[in-house]
């Protein structure tokens, strides 16, 4: 259990150091533990929740939140976010996707990210990424990540806006159907498979809230953002990786 509460403080400090929220590779710790897949969502979207909970308030408070684009995509999305969290998946199912989930995740980190918004606007691309949220919902809350950190790298591809405000739309992005998918893992599993899931919980929400709060400061204060990434990808990449090779 140390080990595990250790790989979830490093997972929160590296994710909340880039704007995400790491509910993937808290899903893959789980499932590398030997912790029942079927609440495995359930611990991984309560810590998501934690992590950028803090993370979305702060980015509205700065006023960097596009709110009318953001509450589009993440009033699309959080719909099948409950009702990716209300499907039955079998485990190997579920590994599989959540294994290749984490190895995209890792690639997409390492592209690279905009500054500022590109003084010849949105590509036509943009316009249609509401046809991505749904998916990215369902999936969020299916095998219980947020689905931000395959937003973010989208619209950053289409020029949607500036850097800071797509990080904020990813924050409140996970943070929204992290809530929704948790609702639907909670209705689908009863209350002793929530039970089961608050006893194993508990010392892994305290750590990541530690963490979160770490990884925050080291990226304001000391660590470059591209050093932050590469390691955040290196680390999800690697655990990707491992859980396919062991199905």
């Amino acid at each position: 259990m140390i080990w595990l509460i250790g790989g979830f403080l490093v997972t929160a400090l590296l994710y909340a150091s880039v704007g995400f929220g790491g509910g993937s590779t808290y899903n893959a710790l789980l499932a590398l533990a030997r912790v029942d897949y079927r609440i495995l969502p359930l611990i991984a979207l309560a810590c998501n929740i934690v992590v950028v909970g803090g993370s979305t308030v702060r980015f509205g408070r700065a006023g960097v939140t596009p709110w009318r684009g953001a509450l589009l995509l993440t009033g699309i999305a959080a719909p099948a976010a409950f009702l990716g969290g209300l499907t039955p998946i079998g485990e190997g199912t579920f590994l599989t996707i959540l294994g290749a989930s984490l190895v995209l995740t890792g690639i997409m980190m390492l592209l690279p990210l905009r500054g500022q918004a590109d003084p010849d606007g949105p590509t036509f691309l943009a316009r249609f990424a509401p046809l991505i949220a749904a998916p990215l919902g369902y999936l969020a809350g299916l095998v219980g990540i947020g689905g931000g950190i395959f937003l973010a790298p989208l619209l950053h591809l289409t020029r949607w806006n500036s850097a800071r405000a797509v990080a904020a739309t990813a924050a409140l992005f996970i943070l929204v159907n992290s809530l929704f998918g948790l609702a639907g893992q909670i209705l689908k599993g009863g209350a002793g498979r929530f039970a089961a899931a608050v006893d194993l919980g508990l010392p892994l929400i305290v750590a990541v809230a530690i963490g979160g709060q770490i990884g925050s400061w080291l990226a304001l204060r000391y660590l470059p953002a591209a050093w932050i990434r590469w390691g955040t990808a290196a680390l999800t990449l690697w655990v990707g990786g491992r859980l396919l090779l062991g199905l």
